[in-house]
């Protein structure tokens, strides 16, 4: 017998609407192929340390932005695994800190997961450019297939469900 080619599915979440997106996307995923779910948030101190050391931010105001994200993170975490939950799904969630991609690549890695699911770069946003960035390097470091939902559907998909 063939093994699902999607057992692990890690989903990367940012606080974006596309991020949610993919989280319910991942959702449909797990509700039809029964495959096992995380989400993880990366608070993005690699970029924290570079803005501090060049003097945009200082040590005190660097320290509060990095509470402030990690909150904002927990509570997205929380937000997802809400959404698996009122489906019947578990997932498991999980925060880090450091770079994104290299925490995405290194959180799949030891999941073991078969896929990451990244929301899409929503247009007009103003962390377009970082977003596309660590995209760019999950795309590029994977050792499994990565997916970039950009659904436009899904919210519908997920209330059907």
């Amino acid at each position: 017998m063939i093994k699902p080619i999607f057992q692990k599915v890690l989903i990367l979440i940012n606080g974006s609407e596309s991020s949610i997106h993919a989280a319910q996307y991942g959702i449909l995923m797990a509700k039809l192929y029964h495959c096992t779910l995380k989400a993880v948030y990366v608070v993005d101190t690699a970029t924290l340390k570079q803005l501090t050391l060049s003097k945009f931010f200082v040590a005190e105001e660097s320290s509060e932005y990095e509470a402030s994200l990690t909150a904002d993170g927990n509570r997205y975490l929380t937000y997802v695994s809400d959404l698996a939950t009122a489906k019947g799904i578990k997932m498991e969630t999980e925060l880090l800190h450091g770079g994104i991609w290299s925490e995405t690549i290194r959180a799949a890695d030891e999941f073991e997961a078969n896929l990451i699911l990244l929301g899409g770069v929503e247009k007009n946003s103003s962390d377009d450019d970082t977003l596309r960035e660590s995209h760019k390097l999950i795309l590029e470091n994977a050792v499994c297939s990565v997916l970039s939902v950009n659904e436009p559907q899904i919210e519908q998909l997920y209330k059907l469900v």
